[in-house]
Parts: C-alpha cells; sequence; structure tokens
C-alpha cells in the first residue's frame, strides 16, 4: 500500500466519521467518532489522536475545530470528561451509566463522563500549532489547557507525590489491560464475566459515591498509578512548557520543571530494575504489579530518564521474541502472560495489536537511533492495513482485523510517516 493510498483511505475514513453541529441551533459540535456504529462520541484522547491525523494531512483547521469542540463543554474548574455526550445521550453500553454523574438532566441534555483520559491534548496542539503557525489559536486554547492540567494536579495527585491517580480501569484508555486485574484481587488471566462484573463495579461504586473524589481517595478500592498514563502527563506537562514559550508567557519553566518532577518520581516508584521494566502501581503503598504490557516502555521517551535505563528495558522485553517482538507489533500483552489472548474479544487490550503502541514507540526509536525499528513499526501497520483495513486492532500473527470497522485509530501510521520522512531530511541535511 502506498503512501498516497494510506493518506487517501486515512483523508476518507476521518470525513466519512465526522459530525458537527451549527451552535445557532444548540451546542454546537465539531468532532470525529472513532467508529460511525460502535464509538458514536466524542471522546478525549481520541479526539487528540485526530488532530494528530489531520495536522499530517495537512488539515490544521480541522484539528483545531475539533479540539476546540473538545474543550466547549470544560467546567470552571477545568475538568474535562473523557466522553462527551453530544446530541445522541443514550451510553453505548448499559453499564457506561455508571460513569457519569447521578443526574436526571443527563437524559435530555448534553453533558460529559465523570471519567478522565491520558492528558494529550497539550501534545496535539503542539503539533497543529507546529503545523500551522496559527498564533490565535493557540491564544484560544492555551488557557483552557492551563485550566485542565491545574485540576488534574489539585484533584488527581492523591498523595502529593505528582503521579496521578485513576479511579477506574476505564480512565486509563486501555480499558480491559490485565495489570488491573492484580489492583482489583484477581489473578491477571484469561477474562470472563466475573473480571466483567470487577471492572463495572469499580464504576457503580464510582456513581453510587457521585464521584466525590475526597470519599474515593479514602475508600480506596480501585486507585493505581498508570505509567502510560503518567507518563504522557509528564509528555504534555513539558509540551505545555513549549506552548508558554511560544506565547512569551512566565509559565514556561514552571510546567518544564514540574515535567522533571514526574519524571523522577516514575523513576522512583514505578522503575524495576531487577525486571527492567516501569510497572504500574496501585494502593496507598504504591504495589509494584508485574504484569508485562506496553506501558513497561513508554517512561523511555521521557527527558531525564536515563539512556542505560532505556535501552535495558528495550533491550530485555521489546526484542524479546517471547514477549512482544511478534510478527506484527506490538502485542497489547507479553505473549508469554496467562492473560495473552490475540483473538477478538470484549475484553481488550489483553493481546491484539494497537497502533496506538507503535505510534508511541516510534519516535523514541526514531530518535534513539533504532532507524530499523521505527521502520519496522511503520511497515506493520502498513501491511496491516493492506490486509486487513482501517480496524480498531488486530492479530498480532495472522494480521486479522478486529472490533470496530473504519475505525479511525489506524490514521496514526501518516502521521509515523510524516515524522518519519522529516526526521531523514534533517539527518540527511546534517
Amino acid at each position: 500500500m502506498t503512501d498516497e493510498e494510506l493518506f487517501k483511505e486515512a483523508h476518507h475514513i476521518l470525513h466519512e466519521n465526522m459530525i458537527n453541529k451549527d451552535p445557532k441551533k444548540g451546542p454546537g459540535f465539531h468532532y470525529t467518532k472513532p467508529s460511525t456504529s460502535r464509538y458514536p462520541y466524542q471522546f478525549f484522547w481520541d479526539t487528540c489522536f485526530h488532530a494528530f491525523i489531520f495536522s499530517a494531512l495537512g488539515e490544521h483547521e480541522m484539528a483545531q475545530d475539533h479540539l476546540l469542540s473538545l474543550f466547549s463543554l470544560q467546567k470552571e474548574d477545568g475538568f474535562v470528561g473523557h466522553m462527551i455526550y453530544w446530541d445522541r445521550l443514550k451510553p453505548g453500553r448499559l453499564t457506561d451509566f455508571f460513569q457519569s454523574r447521578p443526574s436526571i438532566t443527563n437524559l435530555y441534555k448534553s453533558h460529559m463522563s465523570a471519567l478522565i483520559q491520558p492528558p494529550l491534548a497539550a501534545q496535539a496542539v503542539q503539533c497543529v500549532v507546529k503545523a500551522s503557525g496559527d498564533m490565535g489559536f493557540l491564544k484560544q486554547i492555551v488557557p483552557k489547557l492551563k485550566k485542565q492540567y491545574k485540576w488534574l494536579r489539585d484533584n488527581r495527585d492523591f498523595d502529593g507525590d505528582g503521579l496521578l491517580t485513576i479511579i477506574s480501569p476505564f480512565e486509563s484508555g486501555m480499558d480491559w489491560k490485565p495489570t488491573y486485574d492484580v489492583a482489583l484481587n484477581m489473578k491477571p488471566d484469561k477474562a470472563d464475566w466475573k473480571l466483567f462484573l470487577k471492572f463495572v463495579s469499580v464504576d457503580f461504586r464510582n456513581f453510587m459515591n457521585n464521584y466525590n473524589l475526597k470519599k474515593i481517595a479514602k475508600k480506596g478500592y480501585f486507585l493505581v498509578k498508570d505509567v502510560g498514563f503518567n507518563t504522557i502527563y509528564a509528555q504534555n506537562l513539558r509540551a505545555m512548557g513549549a506552548l508558554c514559550k511560544m506565547l512569551n508567557d512566565p509559565d514556561e519553566q514552571a510546567y518544564r520543571k514540574a515535567s522533571d518532577e514526574v519524571t523522577q518520581q516514575i523513576l522512583k516508584v514505578m522503575y524495576n530494575k531487577e525486571k527492567a521494566a516501569f510497572f504500574d502501581v496501585f494502593g496507598k503503598d504504591n504495589k509494584q504489579i508485574e504484569v508485562l504490557t506496553p506501558t513497561i516502555f513508554y517512561p523511555v521517551i521521557l527527558k531525564g530518564v536515563p539512556a542505560e535505563i532505556s535501552s535495558e528495558v528495550m533491550k530485555r522485553h521489546f526484542f524479546n521474541d517471547d514477549e512482544f517482538h511478534a510478527p506484527f507489533a506490538i502485542p497489547s500483552v507479553a505473549q508469554n502472560e496467562a492473560s495473552f489472548n490475540p483473538e477478538e474479544s470484549l475484553y481488550i487490550w489483553r493481546g491484539p495489536t494497537w497502533i496506538v503502541n507503535n505510534w508511541f514507540l516510534h519516535k523514541f526509536f526514531m530518535e534513539r537511533g533504532y532507524e530499523e525499528e521505527a521502520q519496522k513499526l511503520i511497515d506493520s501497520f502498513r501491511k496491516l492495513i493492506e490486509k486487513s483495513g482501517f480496524r480498531e486492532y488486530y492479530n498480532p500473527y495472522t494480521g486479522e482485523g478486529y472490533g470496530a470497522h473504519g475505525f479511525t485509530w489506524a490514521g496514526l501510521v501518516i502521521d509515523m510517516i510524516n515524522m518519519e520522512n522529516e526526521h531523514k531530511e534533517k539527518t540527511t541535511v546534517k
């Protein structure tokens, strides 16, 4: 599949899945559904992914409109939910009803969920502004970003150590990730109905507590500091510093310092030297969950993580045929984990390959001299799309596509291609 064909198909799917409403006819919105039937709402980190893809397509105004729509229902205190129910108010799954605060207005009025997702918005804005140079958009969006990152710091740093805590498995963006089994006192294994009840019960209890974060933190039935979530948080604090610099905003240094502090806490709390991996931690004593998923790699991209640690993590796990070195990388759980299932399932993120992990690690490979591996990640997804189309996730052995059809995330491959081309141009000039 040629680059031109990939770009054309990505453009087609994003526009096919797009929806907007004139603000003169009620609350205005403009977003792209990850999938037209299965995921018809505006999701937080999905919208950020779409901004990267639109920028790669050269559609910068479209990316800006999507990000502004994402923040249009932002609360005065800065909160932005992981899902926005615009005109379609009925949850996709009945149990998703428990992901919002109890309110009769939710039955007839556009609203947000009470959960959050990885705070990727600053990097998305940075990508868009770098490509478009639109300082007007930057001035408009930065105050909203500042409020959101302040809310996260003030409301989700339960222990005052700089790391953010998620209160539901569904806040990580990797819904059924097997590390959460341990946090819920279950052995990581093949998923079944018992796991479903355990995971959903977390949202139900949060719902019954009206998403009162002080009560939830005190009761402590699901308190997880997720490696992926906190790595993205650290990255985006640094991105906030870069955005402030563009505006000559004196908060630049404060954001850079905060990013460095979060990075140091990730090293201190989450890194396991013996296992050479970064693990999620849970509970009030930060107990490490020694389950191998791709987020063990995420911190290697952070400034402040020693090169020798990054190299050891990659050598020990990424290039290990028993773990993550599959024909179609990167499986969402190590192949030798008991929970690994490469087939299609309700319990996603427990084996199949998702593009977000490839996209996330691609930049690290590219910048650290793993040029062959960086190209392999692109080639892998090019083959997957050629074989199975734009799907939600894929079998890491056969390349068979699973889940939603016409799924937008696969379009991240064109952002990877653009980054690869830019990197080659820079190195050639040098």
